[in-house]
């Protein structure tokens, strides 16, 4: 790990005060792992206030997921960033009207439980909107909120078997393949995020109602593997595994250097191709139209790739790169995590920031994605201590005294 890197997740307290774009806008967020709450996450991101509601016992699982320090989930550091956390029984009436009052002083509701439980608790949007009409609500779960397999408990691992994802990845003699980190729930999250904008622009704009944002964890990924879809409609032929490989481009691959390392390459557009051929010394296939043109050369993808692979296999990572940057062609190392990180242009754009936090002391994690030119994405805090708001919400909120607010702690609502 690096020993120093920019502090890009705070505000410059020598620059002058700035609103943020979401300021303004309440979030309750009400869910458990990662989906939903990655997607009120990214609202936090950019102002909006988020108050994140958690069992008493234990809080969102995503705490206990994954790599740990010292018992700090380190997930949940990140994913609960710029969040306020309160605990509230939800098993129990009073906890549930202490969530109900709540969501009244909200603009956006995120959920992710399944629908007949929210409608048994009380907390489904039919209940909600009648108490707050500007209400927008966004509940992500397996399968949707309709159909035969909408009451059925669904995680990302599922989205990514049934989108087609699943089979279309791996070496073609292998098995069907999952990623190694959580892809449908962050393309879930991504379409729920742009969601809820879109929501509170048609109500805050055009004046209409608030409502509620039905999400999945199958459609967003198969959304992305709509090239399956189109060519089985048209062909009736089922895109199968390649490896590395792709059947709408070549060169395509990730080949090993001389030095043991890997990089990419993707020969997509046509005159990238053809400067793959001129940079290894293969000019004349650069002229033969059964490689140069397009869908010539995809007849012949596995001549194309030994040929690249040859000449890269009896070069370093470094020399190989040297070529192909001077070359203009589409490459990159295949890093790890520790590459990634010193990577200069990484490094240049402040892509990661160290925040200091009680528990850890600090740590390192990705900065908000979206850049803007006159705002700043920011990470205030990493995920809080279990409950440690609860006294200051229902305060502020709901305007709860001490007294009030230790009676729910002693019988255990909160």
């Amino acid at each position: 790990m690096p020993s120093a890197m920019p502090d890009a997740g705070r505000p410059d307290a020598t620059a002058p005060a700035r609103s943020r774009m979401l300021d303004g806008i309440r979030v309750l967020d009400m869910a458990t792992l990662a989906a939903a709450p990655l997607a009120a996450t990214y609202l936090g991101e950019f102002g909006a206030e988020v108050i994140k509601i958690e069992q008493p016992q234990g809080g969102d699982p995503i705490r206990g997921w994954g790599a740990q320090k010292d018992g700090v989930g380190l997930m949940w550091k990140s994913i609960g960033r710029n969040k306020r956390s309160v605990t509230v029984d939800l098993r129990t009436p009073e906890g549930r009207d202490l969530v109900r009052d709540l969501a009244r002083t909200c603009d956006v509701v995120v959920a992710n439980t399944r629908p007949h439980t929210l409608t048994r608790w009380g907390l489904d949007y039919a209940t909600l909107r009648g108490l707050h009409e500007r209400i927008v609500m966004l509940h992500i779960t397996g399968y949707g909120l309709t159909g035969p397999k909408s009451t059925r408990p669904g995680f990302g691992t599922l989205g990514e078997a049934m989108s087609g994802f699943a089979h279309t990845t791996g070496e073609s003699d292998g098995p069907p393949t999952l990623p190694s980190f959580m892809l449908a729930d962050g393309v879930a999250s991504l379409n729920a995020a742009y969601a809820v904008l879109m929501a509170l622009y048609h109500r805050d704009v055009h004046g209409a109602a608030g409502q509620l944002i039905d999400i999945n964890l199958i459609d967003p990924l198969s959304r992305l593997l709509e090239q399956s879809l189109v060519t089985y409609d048209q062909t009736g032929t089922v895109p199968y595994r390649a490896g590395n490989k792709w059947d709408i481009s070549a060169p395509r691959n990730t080949y090993r250097t001389k030095d043991g390392k890997w990089l990419a390459m993707s020969g997509s557009a046509p005159t990238i191709a053809l400067r793959v051929f001129r940079a290894i010394g293969r000019a004349d296939l650069a002229e033969d139209p059964d490689f140069a043109d397009p869908q010539r050369r995809l007849a012949r993808s596995t001549e194309v790739d030994r040929v690249v692979a040859e000449w890269i296999s009896q070069r370093t990572l470094a020399d190989t790169m040297a070529v192909f940057d001077d070359a203009e062609i589409a490459a990159a190392p295949v890093y790890d995590v520790a590459g990634l990180i010193e990577d200069e242009q990484m490094r240049h754009r402040e892509v990661f920031v160290r925040i200091e936090d009680a528990q850890l002391d600090s740590m390192l994690v990705q900065a908000p994605v979206p850049r803007f030119s006159d705002n700043t994405g920011i990470v205030d805090g990493l995920g809080p201590r279990l409950g440690e708001h609860t006294t200051s919400v229902l305060r502020e909120l709901l305007g709860k005294s001490d007294d009030e607010i230790d009676a729910l702690r002693r019988r255990g609502i909160i």
